[in-house]
């Protein structure tokens, strides 16, 4: 059996959020104000990454969050509350550097 295949778009801010979604996509990948490597590109704060996620879910649609920096010690203080927020809030996925 063939799977359909998944169509991911990026969503730099909800605007392109719901377009994406709108339109057809499947999911849509996003980052928030901090450990994402376009952490400075504009994004989503956390209560508008909760208000993506509960859009998406409205629609059936998934939000995967990139959480692709590369963490310096000041960095990990942090990290495990916001990882526990995504958590929260029923991210479906998290798009995770890999440090080795």
């Amino acid at each position: 059996m063939i799977k359909k295949p998944e169509l991911l778009a990026p969503a730099g801010n909800m605007e392109k959020l719901k377009m994406a979604l709108i339109y057809g996509a499947d999911a849509v990948y996003l980052g928030g104000k901090a450990f994402g490597l376009r952490a400075f590109g504009g994004n989503f704060d956390n209560d508008e990454l909760k208000e993506a996620v509960d859009f998406a879910h409205r629609l059936g649609r998934k939000v995967y969050v990139t959480v692709n920096i590369f963490p310096h010690n000041s960095d990990m203080e942090k990290l495990p509350e916001y990882l526990a927020y995504l958590n929260e809030i029923r991210v479906d996925a998290m798009l995770i550097a890999d440090l080795g």
